[in-house]
């Protein structure tokens, strides 16, 4: 069985309540999350989840998202999670929050406020080892690029990215 992980649920009020990952996903509960885009000048990292991913396997995502596990700031969380799935490091800044209701399929559900996070590094000179049983596939790609993709093709992508497209809070900042 799969370790458990505690997240931050957000009550009514504001506070937060530690819930495990899966249960917050099963009743859509709203939780905090983290969303880390990664550009080389007008180049976005972006990355295919791994086929084994508990939801969304095989679709295309921002550079890397999670959860701060309960305790973890999302300051912290999403340097981790970044070294975790892609295996590299970089300076990140927080440039927003946002919130979204999405169904991922397989009776999930991600309700979540989520701190996005840029970084900046020089492509040719970056050096990464995506971990297999998060990442499938990496490439960087532009905005034009990616929004004429999305348009012709958006079953390819992970709801909460379309989301963030639409929205236009990916490239903002």
């Amino acid at each position: 069985m799969a370790e458990e992980i505690m997240i931050p649920g957000i009550e009514s009020d504001g506070s937060f309540y530690p819930i495990e990952k899966m249960e917050a996903h099963r009743r859509g509960v709203l939780h905090l999350a983290i969303s880390v885009f990664v550009f080389s000048g007008d180049h976005l990292l972006i990355q295919r989840r791994a086929d084994g991913k508990y939801h969304c396997g095989g679709l295309w995502a921002n550079t890397c998202c999670t959860h701060p596990h309960w305790g973890e700031s999302p300051v912290d969380g999403a340097p981790r999670r970044l070294q975790e799935e892609l295996g590299f490091t970089v300076s990140l800044r927080e440039v927003g929050v946002v919130e979204y209701r999405a169904d991922v399929g397989k009776r999930l559900v991600e309700h979540e406020r989520v701190h996005m996070f840029h970084g900046e590094v020089d492509r040719d000179a970056l050096t990464f080892t995506p971990n297999p049983e998060e990442v499938s596939d990496t490439r960087w790609t532009t905005r034009n690029e990616l929004m004429l993709e999305v348009a012709r093709t958006p079953e390819i992508f992970t709801p909460w990215f379309r989301i963030y497209l639409d929205r236009q809070e990916v490239f903002a900042a």
